[in-house]
């Protein structure tokens, strides 16, 4: 597969997306109980996602069965592989962001 090491790269960055996803997800949590927190969705559908959440971890999942189906499918065009990593990058990034907001 031409996308082997990519694909390697992915889902450890996808693992790392996976932990801190729960961390903030408690955290959001923490603060939706102190009445804070009273948004829709973390990410715009023009950012690429199709979930609507106030969590994390759906668009983690999300991003993981679009892994799986790349990982599964014969040909994985470059412009669905870039997409996907622009998407996984705006959700890394925007974790790491969370995270350094104490």
């Amino acid at each position: 597969m031409p996308y082997t090491n990519v694909f390697l790269q992915i889902k450890e960055n996808l693992q790392i997306a996976y932990r801190q996803a729960i961390d903030s997800d408690a955290r959001l949590d923490e603060l939706h109980k102190a009445g804070h927190g009273k948004f829709v969705a973390i990410f715009t559908k023009e950012q690429g996602f199709t979930q609507q959440s106030n969590r994390f971890l759906p668009y983690v999942q999300e991003l993981v069965a679009e892994f799986d189906e790349m990982q599964s499918s014969k040909h994985v065009a470059p412009e669905t592989l870039e997409a996907f990593v622009k998407k996984l990058a705006t959700l890394l990034q925007t974790l790491q962001a969370f995270k350094l907001t104490k």
